[in-house]
Protein backbone atom coordinates (compact mmCIF):
# COMPACT_ATOMS: atom_id res chain seq x y z
CA UNK A 1 0.00 0.00 0.00
CA UNK A 2 1.35 3.44 -0.93
CA UNK A 3 2.29 5.93 1.77
CA UNK A 4 2.83 9.69 1.53
CA UNK A 5 5.65 11.41 3.40
CA UNK A 6 6.89 15.01 3.22
CA UNK A 7 10.40 16.10 2.32
CA UNK A 8 12.07 19.35 3.38
CA UNK A 9 10.69 22.88 3.69
CA UNK A 10 8.53 23.90 1.94
CA UNK A 11 7.40 20.29 2.08
CA UNK A 12 7.34 18.12 -1.01
CA UNK A 13 4.89 15.22 -0.82
CA UNK A 14 6.53 11.95 -1.86
CA UNK A 15 4.61 8.77 -2.57
CA UNK A 16 6.34 5.67 -1.22
CA UNK A 17 5.66 2.23 -2.63
CA UNK A 18 7.28 -1.08 -1.71
CA UNK A 19 7.72 -3.56 -4.53
CA UNK A 20 8.79 -7.19 -4.41
CA UNK A 21 10.39 -6.74 -7.84
CA UNK A 22 12.46 -3.70 -6.90
CA UNK A 23 16.17 -4.36 -6.34
CA UNK A 24 17.09 -0.77 -5.43
CA UNK A 25 15.47 2.53 -4.54
CA UNK A 26 13.97 4.18 -7.63
CA UNK A 27 13.00 7.87 -7.67
CA UNK A 28 10.67 9.46 -10.23
CA UNK A 29 9.43 13.01 -10.79
CA UNK A 30 6.50 13.01 -13.19
CA UNK A 31 6.96 15.27 -16.18
CA UNK A 32 3.18 15.56 -16.38
CA UNK A 33 2.13 16.84 -12.97
CA UNK A 34 5.33 16.99 -10.90
CA UNK A 35 4.34 14.20 -8.55
CA UNK A 36 7.30 12.61 -6.79
CA UNK A 37 7.34 8.89 -6.12
CA UNK A 38 9.90 6.54 -4.59
CA UNK A 39 9.80 2.79 -5.14
CA UNK A 40 11.60 0.69 -2.54
CA UNK A 41 12.58 -2.98 -2.25
CA UNK A 42 10.23 -4.77 0.11
CA UNK A 43 12.78 -4.96 2.94
CA UNK A 44 13.91 -1.32 2.72
CA UNK A 45 13.26 0.68 5.89
CA UNK A 46 11.65 4.08 6.31
CA UNK A 47 14.99 5.45 7.49
CA UNK A 48 16.65 4.32 4.24
CA UNK A 49 13.90 6.05 2.27
CA UNK A 50 14.23 9.30 4.23
CA UNK A 51 18.03 9.33 3.97
CA UNK A 52 17.84 8.69 0.23
CA UNK A 53 15.30 11.48 -0.29
CA UNK A 54 17.33 13.99 1.74
CA UNK A 55 20.36 13.21 -0.40
CA UNK A 56 18.28 13.77 -3.56
CA UNK A 57 16.34 16.83 -2.34
CA UNK A 58 18.26 19.38 -4.42
CA UNK A 59 17.83 17.22 -7.52
CA UNK A 60 14.09 16.87 -6.89
CA UNK A 61 13.60 20.61 -6.34
CA UNK A 62 15.57 21.35 -9.51
CA UNK A 63 13.23 19.15 -11.53
CA UNK A 64 10.15 20.71 -9.94
CA UNK A 65 11.44 24.22 -10.69
CA UNK A 66 11.61 23.30 -14.37
CA UNK A 67 8.05 21.99 -14.48
CA UNK A 68 5.76 23.99 -16.79
CA UNK A 69 3.11 26.01 -14.95
CA UNK A 70 -0.39 24.60 -14.98
CA UNK A 71 -2.91 26.50 -17.10
CA UNK A 72 -6.57 26.56 -16.10
CA UNK A 73 -8.85 26.66 -19.13
CA UNK A 74 -10.92 29.83 -18.81
CA UNK A 75 -11.61 33.02 -20.79
CA UNK A 76 -8.31 34.80 -21.41
CA UNK A 77 -6.17 31.64 -21.32
CA UNK A 78 -4.01 30.72 -24.30
CA UNK A 79 -4.37 27.16 -25.56
CA UNK A 80 -2.56 25.46 -28.46
CA UNK A 81 -4.87 23.77 -30.95
CA UNK A 82 -3.10 21.79 -33.67
CA UNK A 83 0.11 23.43 -32.49
CA UNK A 84 -1.10 27.02 -32.93
CA UNK A 85 -1.75 29.17 -29.87
CA UNK A 86 -5.32 30.45 -29.61
CA UNK A 87 -6.73 32.95 -27.14
CA UNK A 88 -9.91 31.72 -25.48
CA UNK A 89 -12.40 34.53 -25.96
CA UNK A 90 -16.04 34.56 -24.79
CA UNK A 91 -18.52 35.86 -27.33
CA UNK A 92 -22.17 35.63 -28.31
CA UNK A 93 -22.02 32.27 -30.01
CA UNK A 94 -23.89 29.03 -29.39
CA UNK A 95 -20.91 26.74 -29.91
CA UNK A 96 -17.13 26.79 -29.65
CA UNK A 97 -15.55 28.09 -32.85
CA UNK A 98 -11.93 27.66 -33.93
CA UNK A 99 -10.48 30.78 -35.50
CA UNK A 100 -6.97 31.54 -36.76
CA UNK A 101 -5.74 33.01 -33.47
CA UNK A 102 -8.76 32.63 -31.19
CA UNK A 103 -11.00 29.97 -29.76
CA UNK A 104 -14.42 31.57 -29.45
CA UNK A 105 -16.58 30.19 -26.65
CA UNK A 106 -20.13 30.94 -25.54
CA UNK A 107 -20.32 33.46 -22.72
CA UNK A 108 -20.43 31.91 -19.25
CA UNK A 109 -17.04 31.30 -17.68
CA UNK A 110 -18.29 28.49 -15.44
CA UNK A 111 -18.78 26.17 -18.44
CA UNK A 112 -15.81 27.24 -20.56
CA UNK A 113 -13.51 24.35 -19.63
CA UNK A 114 -16.15 21.67 -20.25
CA UNK A 115 -17.17 23.22 -23.57
CA UNK A 116 -13.59 23.53 -24.79
CA UNK A 117 -12.78 19.96 -23.75
CA UNK A 118 -15.81 18.59 -25.59
CA UNK A 119 -14.88 20.60 -28.70
CA UNK A 120 -11.29 19.36 -28.62
CA UNK A 121 -12.36 15.73 -28.24
CA UNK A 122 -14.64 15.98 -31.26
CA UNK A 123 -11.93 17.66 -33.32
CA UNK A 124 -9.36 15.08 -32.20
CA UNK A 125 -11.66 12.20 -33.16
CA UNK A 126 -12.21 13.68 -36.63
CA UNK A 127 -8.49 14.21 -37.25
CA UNK A 128 -7.43 10.84 -35.84
CA UNK A 129 -10.14 8.93 -37.70
CA UNK A 130 -9.08 10.52 -40.98
CA UNK A 131 -5.37 9.89 -40.37
CA UNK A 132 -5.96 6.30 -39.23
CA UNK A 133 -8.10 5.51 -42.27
CA UNK A 134 -5.54 7.04 -44.63
CA UNK A 135 -2.63 5.11 -43.15
CA UNK A 136 -4.61 1.86 -42.91
CA UNK A 137 -5.49 2.12 -46.60
CA UNK A 138 -1.83 2.65 -47.49
CA UNK A 139 -0.91 -0.35 -45.36
CA UNK A 140 -3.63 -2.51 -46.83
CA UNK A 141 -5.07 -3.32 -43.39
CA UNK A 142 -8.29 -2.58 -41.53
CA UNK A 143 -8.72 -1.45 -37.96
CA UNK A 144 -11.63 -1.85 -35.56
CA UNK A 145 -12.94 0.93 -33.39
CA UNK A 146 -11.21 4.13 -32.26
CA UNK A 147 -11.31 5.12 -28.60
CA UNK A 148 -10.17 8.43 -27.15
CA UNK A 149 -8.86 8.76 -23.60
CA UNK A 150 -6.88 11.22 -21.52
CA UNK A 151 -3.92 8.92 -20.94
CA UNK A 152 -0.71 9.98 -19.24
CA UNK A 153 1.53 7.00 -19.94
CA UNK A 154 1.04 6.64 -23.70
CA UNK A 155 -0.24 8.59 -26.68
CA UNK A 156 -1.82 5.64 -28.42
CA UNK A 157 -2.12 1.89 -28.57
CA UNK A 158 -3.29 -0.89 -30.86
CA UNK A 159 -4.85 -4.10 -29.59
CA UNK A 160 -4.44 -7.53 -31.09
CA UNK A 161 -8.06 -7.19 -32.31
CA UNK A 162 -7.07 -4.10 -34.31
CA UNK A 163 -8.74 -1.52 -32.08
CA UNK A 164 -6.97 1.83 -31.76
CA UNK A 165 -6.76 4.07 -28.71
CA UNK A 166 -5.46 7.64 -28.75
CA UNK A 167 -5.04 10.48 -26.29
CA UNK A 168 -7.35 13.31 -27.32
CA UNK A 169 -4.66 15.77 -26.17
CA UNK A 170 -2.85 15.04 -29.43
CA UNK A 171 -5.10 17.73 -30.93
CA UNK A 172 -3.03 20.27 -28.98
CA UNK A 173 0.17 19.19 -30.76
CA UNK A 174 1.17 20.24 -34.29
CA UNK A 175 -0.84 18.35 -36.92
CA UNK A 176 2.16 16.29 -38.20
CA UNK A 177 2.73 15.00 -34.64
CA UNK A 178 -0.85 13.72 -34.44
CA UNK A 179 -0.38 12.19 -37.88
CA UNK A 180 2.80 10.43 -36.73
CA UNK A 181 1.02 8.83 -33.77
CA UNK A 182 -1.72 7.59 -36.08
CA UNK A 183 0.89 6.13 -38.45
CA UNK A 184 2.67 4.52 -35.49
CA UNK A 185 -0.44 2.80 -34.16
CA UNK A 186 -1.70 1.73 -37.58
CA UNK A 187 1.72 0.20 -38.31
CA UNK A 188 1.04 -2.14 -35.38
CA UNK A 189 -1.72 -3.70 -37.47
CA UNK A 190 1.11 -5.27 -39.46
CA UNK A 191 3.75 -5.58 -36.74
CA UNK A 192 2.65 -5.97 -33.09
CA UNK A 193 6.10 -5.07 -31.79
CA UNK A 194 8.77 -2.39 -32.07
CA UNK A 195 11.15 -4.38 -34.24
CA UNK A 196 13.10 -2.97 -37.21
CA UNK A 197 10.30 -4.35 -39.38
CA UNK A 198 7.78 -2.25 -37.44
CA UNK A 199 9.78 0.95 -37.84
CA UNK A 200 10.13 0.19 -41.53
CA UNK A 201 6.33 0.16 -41.75
CA UNK A 202 6.15 3.51 -39.93
CA UNK A 203 8.73 4.97 -42.33
CA UNK A 204 6.75 3.68 -45.29
CA UNK A 205 3.61 5.38 -44.01
CA UNK A 206 5.40 8.57 -42.93
CA UNK A 207 8.97 8.87 -44.27
CA UNK A 208 9.78 11.99 -42.20
CA UNK A 209 8.39 10.71 -38.88
CA UNK A 210 11.58 11.17 -36.81
CA UNK A 211 11.28 14.92 -36.02
CA UNK A 212 7.63 14.48 -35.04
CA UNK A 213 8.51 11.60 -32.75
CA UNK A 214 11.26 13.77 -31.23
CA UNK A 215 8.81 16.66 -30.72
CA UNK A 216 6.49 14.40 -28.78
CA UNK A 217 9.29 13.14 -26.56
CA UNK A 218 10.52 16.67 -25.84
CA UNK A 219 7.25 18.59 -25.58
CA UNK A 220 4.52 16.01 -25.12
CA UNK A 221 4.50 16.20 -21.33
CA UNK A 222 3.64 19.90 -21.46
CA UNK A 223 0.33 19.09 -23.18
CA UNK A 224 -0.89 17.82 -19.80
CA UNK A 225 -0.38 21.18 -18.09
CA UNK A 226 -3.72 22.40 -19.44
CA UNK A 227 -6.35 21.80 -16.79
CA UNK A 228 -9.95 21.26 -17.87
Amino acid sequence: MAEIIELGEPPIPVKLRHSARARRLSLRVSGVDGRVSLTLPRRASMREAQDFLRAKEAWIRGHLDRQPELCQIAPGAVLPVEGRERLIAPTRTRAVKLMEDHLLVPEGADKTAARVRAFLKTLARDRLAEASARHAKALGREFGKITLRDTRSRWGSCTSEGNLMYSWRLILAPAPVLDYVAAHEVAHLAQMNHSPAFWAEVARLMPDYQPHRAWLRQHGGALHRFQF
